[in-house]
């Protein structure tokens, strides 16, 4: 081993050792939100993921959890998702030293993707895009590695690992396919023109590609014991298998089974926008720079412009096909996800950049050690400034709140309850704890998405003890079907249990209205017979402080799971007033009456409780107590009840000033406070 290749270990095992002892104090010790609760889950009962799959995952989270049984598994899956960030961001090192030799260059390629905001973010919890950083470094490595390999033996022992991690990788991400789809042709060409490329070659990559995909075999043996409790679709079959690799339930090429298109321009505007907040304009003059000088140099010039060919490729299509709407935070946060493919590029561009620089200033103006020197001056400069400005957000060491949230909803429902899940946050951390902590195994739980595909009754309706079904699938609009049913029929055949829809019911079939009606639980609704009798105050004394929550309004970012959580337990505070109030207005007489005074003591109480509150709280609040003047006011003031409603439209029109029915509530507000001036003046004139 030259004394280049021992300082490029020895650069790259440092850059992995420090990137680790950031990342594990880091890391998330419960459940995450969005889709980890469903792939820790998934690992827990040796199931199938949702669409594609993604096996190699699931094994390796399984193993790690057998190799760590004294942490949870949610621990143990986050922590494993740390590491394998720390060994990407040291591919990425690696890359730079193959390309330009050991030195500042190297480390601000691995260290700058390692505290950037996104990539440190996603490592500190269970998801697959960790892995796939993992893979498009590897990509990297071996792209430059078989580059400047010197011999025959060197390229094709490069190119036959090559061939098998790309088969590796799409067993975990399939964005990684427009990478390969772009290297594989320049392997071939560079074989070729060194008279290296045969058929027997050719076959032998071929096979290697093939072996990478190994780990979908797991799909339909998982599917066919039908062991886990929770699994997704039927892989028993040829056309189970195809449907679910590429991703038909989602929409092949597609982030989601929506028909929202979102303008290509935008998208990559929003993707420019994320380089310049999250990785910062020197990084990115960086990055040109290394381009500009690395085509200049014909040791690595083809390699330089091959990974921006990847990046450009791969974010153009990408773009193209991102059918989310990024003006929604939480739907941004989905889709950000997926510039980690890009920023890795432009991290080694970066380094390469730098690493350029520091090599044309020495040879043009000598004084080599001082331009080394200002390299790792600069390096670690902007590695300190991004690590203090992403520490505190990208620290999830104390963050529980999914878990509390799931926790919370699982404590308020009765025993022996069937509990209707609706979203990912409900359905993946009630999952994660009913099926890998043990939480609550007496309630079932039934997904009200998956139970319209027709292979969730026939694969999981076993596992679920107690729950009749009464066709093969739920179809919400054609109920009437030879092998469907209608809401309103599963419900009735469960009447021995009770039933609890979170969050909410899935739009499109009404049925469950004309037999069942819907009473707010919380964040959950309570599905109960129309024929049950509702009593207006025990109910608001169930409900009035059924979950113990303490975290502030507002208190995480808008495109965190963190936030939507939140969200929910603060607006469940108020869904009984609301449900009252709803009931109220569809009533006539004394009961009119008294459900607007009940809605309108529960609002008060909430809003005098709270000095920060979700701001439709004021809006709900002024209406109560306008209904309830209305209503004859119940033996409250008139002028007190017309005082509370003007001073709680204001603050919403302060707070809102764009809602649609603004000028609708300055009316009011301007009549009602002319209807009290009356008042008052009435009782001024009055001896």
């Amino acid at each position: 081993m030259s004394a280049e290749q021992r300082e490029s270990w020895i650069l790259t095992g440092a850059t992995v050792a420090c990137v680790a002892a950031l990342y594990v104090p880091c890391v998330q010790r419960t459940v995450p939100g969005g889709d980890s609760g469903e792939l820790i889950t998934t690992a827990c009962e040796l199931g199938v993921a949702h669409p594609p799959g993604y096996p190699l995952f699931t094994l390796l989270a399984r193993l790690v959890m057998c190799l760590l049984p004294s942490l949870s598994p949610a621990h143990s899956a986050n922590l494993m998702s740390s590491l394998l960030g720390a060994a990407a961001c040291g591919a990425l090192c690696f890359t730079v030293c193959r390309l330009a030799g050991p030195g500042p260059g190297a480390v601000l390629a691995g260290g700058l993707f390692a505290v950037s905001r996104l990539s440190w973010q996603w490592s500190m919890v269970a998801e697959v895009f960790t892995l796939n950083n993992l893979f498009v470094s590897l990509l990297f490595f071996l792209t430059a590695s078989f580059h400047s390999a010197e011999n025959t033996t060197q390229r094709r022992k490069i190119s036959h690992w090559g061939a098998l991690c790309c088969g590796l990788g799409l067993c975990n991400q399939h964005t990684l396919v427009l990478y390969v789809l772009v290297v594989i042709p320049w392997v071939l060409h560079r074989l070729h023109s060194h008279r290296e490329l045969s058929l027997r070659s050719l076959v032998s990559l071929g096979v290697c590609f093939l072996l990478g995909f190994l780990p979908y075999i797991y799909l339909p043996i998982s599917s066919y014991l039908n062991t886990a409790r929770w699994s997704w679709g039927d892989q028993t079959t040829l056309s189970g298998l195809l449907t679910h690799l590429l991703r038909a339930e989602y929409g092949t090429f597609s982030l989601a089974k929506t028909d929202i298109s979102v303008n290509l321009t935008t998208m990559l505007k929003a993707q420019l926008d994320h380089c310049l907040a999250d990785l910062s304009l020197p990084v990115l003059v960086l990055a040109g720079t290394g381009l500009l000088l690395s085509s200049w140099d014909r040791t690595c010039c083809s390699v330089s412009w091959l990974f921006t060919a990847m990046m450009l490729v791969y974010s153009l299509f990408f773009a193209w096909r991102a059918n989310l709407d990024i003006n929604r935070p939480l739907l941004l946060g989905v889709v950000e996800r997926f510039w980690l493919q890009s920023d890795a590029a432009v991290c080694v561009l970066a380094g390469l950049g730098l690493s350029r620089t520091h090599t044309g200033l020495e040879r043009r103006l000598g004084h080599g050690r001082l331009w080394k020197t200002t390299g790792w001056v600069l390096t670690m400069t902007l590695l300190a400034h991004m690590v203090h400005t992403n520490h505190r957000e990208c620290d999830q060491s104390k963050n529980s709140v999914v878990e509390r949230f799931g926790s919370e909803l699982l404590a308020s429902i009765p025993k022996d309850s069937i509990i209707l899940t609706r979203g990912d946050l409900p359905g993946n951390s009630l999952r994660y704890l009913h099926y890998c902590q043990d939480m609550r195994p007496d309630v079932c739980l039934v997904d009200q998405e998956m139970m319209t595909y027709t292979w969730y009754v026939a694969k999981l309706g076993q596992h679920h003890s107690g729950v009749y079904f009464p066709g093969r699938w739920w179809d919400p609009l054609h109920p009437e079907g030879k092998d469907t049913f209608s809401l309103e029929q599963f419900l009735s055949h469960n009447r021995q249990r009770e039933v609890f829809a979170c969050i909410g019911l899935s739009d499109g079939d009404p049925s469950w209205g004309r037999s069942f009606s819907r009473w707010p639980l919380g964040v959950c609704d309570y599905l109960v017979p129309i024929q049950r009798q509702f009593h207006p105050e025990k109910w608001a004394q169930h409900t009035r402080n059924i979950y113990n929550w303490s975290e502030p309004h507002n208190s995480f970012h808008p495109a965190s799971w963190e936030h939507v959580a939140n969200e929910e337990m603060w607006q469940a505070r108020m869904k009984t007033a609301f449900f009252l109030f709803d009931l109220a207005e569809g009533m006539q007489g004394e009961g009119k009456a008294r459900l607007f005074e009940l809605s309108y003591t529960l609002y008060k109480e909430i809003v005098e409780a709270h000095s920060d509150y979700p701001t439709n709280w004021d809006k709900n609040l002024a209406l109560a107590c306008e209904r309830l003047l209305r209503s004859g006011h119940r033996g409250y003031s008139p002028d007190s009840l017309l005082t509370c409603s003007t001073q709680h439209f204001s603050l919403y029109l302060e707070k809102e000033p764009t809602d649609p029915q603004a000028d609708a509530i300055r009316l009011a507000v301007t009549h009602l406070l002319k209807e009290r001036d009356k008042l008052r003046q009435g009782r001024r004139q009055t001896p």
